[in-house]
């Protein structure tokens, strides 16, 4: 499912949310679904991210892991040190070329199959109002 929306938003016809750090953005119809009004398409960051998926799930295969039934738990990306670059100018001036990469951690988990409780456990486990328990313990001293 995951890997859908990111190639959705890679090939730019699926918006993505802006919920945080949204200066600046503007307003997207498709962010209706999401109950918002800001969204961008970044296809550079979603071909990043299908990366880091088809890679995760490989690493899932190799471990043994039923791939279809991965979810996705964490995600979390900080800020790395700027690599520094020159560009030279005009008039023999130099500037400073600045990239701003990201380190991406991505945990995945099995998805855990709900088991029912048995009918028994639902059963015993029914309300008794307080004065009902009280007249059953003034019987019981009798």
């Amino acid at each position: 499912k995951a890997t859908k929306y990111v190639k959705g938003a890679r090939l730019q016809k699926q918006c993505v949310p802006f919920l945080h750090y949204n200066g600046g953005v503007y307003r997207c119809a498709q962010a209706k679904q999401w109950g918002w009004t800001q969204g961008r398409r970044p296809k550079r960051s979603a071909e990043f991210l299908l990366h880091m998926l088809t890679n995760a799930e490989s690493n899932a295969k190799l471990q043994g892991l039923d791939v279809d039934s991965l979810v996705i738990k964490r995600i979390q990306l900080n800020k790395a040190p700027k690599m520094q670059h020159r560009t030279y100018r005009a008039h023999g001036r130099i500037n400073s070329y600045m990239s701003s990469p990201c380190h991406m951690e991505m945990l995945l988990t099995e998805e855990e199959q709900v088991v029912p409780k048995r009918e028994e456990e639902v059963a015993q486990k029914e309300k008794i109002p307080q004065t009902k328990l009280k007249k059953q313990k003034l019987m019981a001293l009798e």
